[in-house]
């Protein structure tokens, strides 16, 4: 799990084996997997609430590593309700927005993933994640 920090371009949606941990399900950690585009292989994520991630907003800040639209454009985010503004513009349902970068343990190929987490009401927390894209590196 890492931070990007270099212009990227996004590709294909990896299959994901679970994408939405309610409650319990995600603590200690929500755990899925998900398919490589490349070659095939299943990997595994694991995400620890208050612990995996960075804020979406230095993806987008400056345009630094993608911009607003390419983000909204491949359904990464969405444009967040004024209730939750305090969130960021930009989040998975209204709840505060982390990513991070990780790799397949087979052929080493770039996925950046997306995901919010939070209490959606009084006793309910949800980890959603919005998906698993392959990207590459821009020169």
């Amino acid at each position: 799990m890492y931070s990007i920090s270099k212009k990227i371009k996004i590709g294909k949606k990896a299959l994901l084996q679970k994408d939405k941990f309610i409650n319990e399900e995600a603590i200690p950690a929500a755990i899925t997997r998900f398919v490589c585009c490349e070659c095939g292989h299943e990997n595994t994520v694991e995400i620890s609430p208050y612990q995996s991630g960075f804020p979406i907003f230095q993806i987008y800040h400056d345009n630094k590593v993608l911009s607003k639209s390419e983000l909204l454009n491949n359904q990464m985010i969405n444009e967040t309700s004024q209730r939750m503004q305090h969130y960021g513009e930009l989040t998975v349902n209204d709840l505060p927005t982390l990513y991070f970068g990780t790799q397949c343990t087979a052929c080493q190929a770039h996925y950046f993933c997306v995901f919010g987490y939070g209490e959606w009401q009084p006793g309910l927390e949800i980890l959603k994640i919005s998906g698993i894209w392959e990207y590459q590196e821009l020169e």
